[in-house]
């Protein structure tokens, strides 16, 4: 925990002391149209509406189904953690998740260039998240994997029967907590590609929602390939999101307008799309 928390002041400080803070604001590397990408974001919440609708339809393994239930049945990398539970896993668990999901656009937020486009940023920040979360509510609502709690004796006897006990596909907690970071990382690195910092705010990016993922095996919440798919995604929204409403001038390539005399005397025209090492 003091680690990670070492990790997230560097890259907070580096945050708050900036160079631009005393310089001209630089230009945002996102171009985003609220007609397009507020439908987008609408229709990613429809979806995951749809998936908890879903969720609340499932049912809980029955008698017979919980006697039957053999780790030996499980993948090999998935055996260790059958039977685990941890109260104090899931508290930790949630902390960190959910404080991840808080910290990260409050870090972004100190932030003078990214303060004054907080709204653009917060747009693909819910963007980001409302991709995570409909990818893992469609998941939850028609996958059923038991938890891995269920493989022991331990967990209470209420949960046990209950449709949340075949959520096990993919992890939720490590998806989003995954989405809030590499997010966080991905707007960093976009506005300030220079920053000698870069390496910490990427390890704890990185980190954080292993951690997580850890303690939701501690739990009994999950084995490791519902939190490896669950890292997968979360990562994968958190940076491909904002990259693809990355403007053409800040990846590198730019469009020139050319014109001049061809060998007949006739003038031309037309755009040439550079590449800028």
């Amino acid at each position: 925990m003091k680690l990670l928390a070492t990790l997230f002041l560097c890259g907070s400080l580096q945050l708050a002391v900036s160079p631009s803070v005393i310089a001209q604001q630089a230009p945002s590397p996102y171009h985003t149209r609220f007609a397009v990408d507020a439908p987008i974001t609408a229709g990613l919440g429809a979806v995951s509406g749809l998936g908890l609708y879903l969720i609340s339809q499932k049912h809980g393994p029955s008698d017979e189904e919980l006697a039957g239930l053999d780790r030996n049945a499980l993948p090999r990398m998935d055996r260790f953690a059958a039977g685990k539970y941890s109260e104090d896993a899931i508290l930790v668990s949630n902390i960190l998740c959910y404080g991840s999901l808080a910290m990260a656009p409050g870090l972004l937020a100190l932030n003078s260039d990214m303060r004054g486009r907080y709204g653009q940023v917060a747009g693909l920040y819910l963007e980001s998240m409302s991709a995570t979360a409909a990818l893992f509510t469609m998941s939850a609502g028609t996958v059923y994997r038991n938890r891995p709690f269920l493989y022991g004796t331990e967990g209470p006897a209420n949960k046990r029967k209950s449709r949340i006990a075949t959520n096990s596909f993919f992890a939720g907690h490590t998806a989003h907590a995954a989405t809030a970071t590499f997010f966080a990382a991905k707007v960093f690195h976009d506005f300030h590609p220079d920053s000698p910092v870069e390496p910490f705010v990427w390890g704890a990016a990185a980190i954080i929602p292993a951690a997580v993922g850890y303690a939701r095996i501690e739990a009994g919440k999950h084995f490791l390939t519902d939190n490896l798919v669950g890292y997968a995604v979360g990562a994968t929204m958190g940076i491909v999101v904002p990259q693809l409403h990355k403007t053409a001038g800040r990846t590198g390539l730019s469009v020139m307008p050319i014109q001049g005399l061809n060998a007949n005397g006739y003038s031309y025209g037309g755009l040439l799309l550079t590449q800028r090492l």
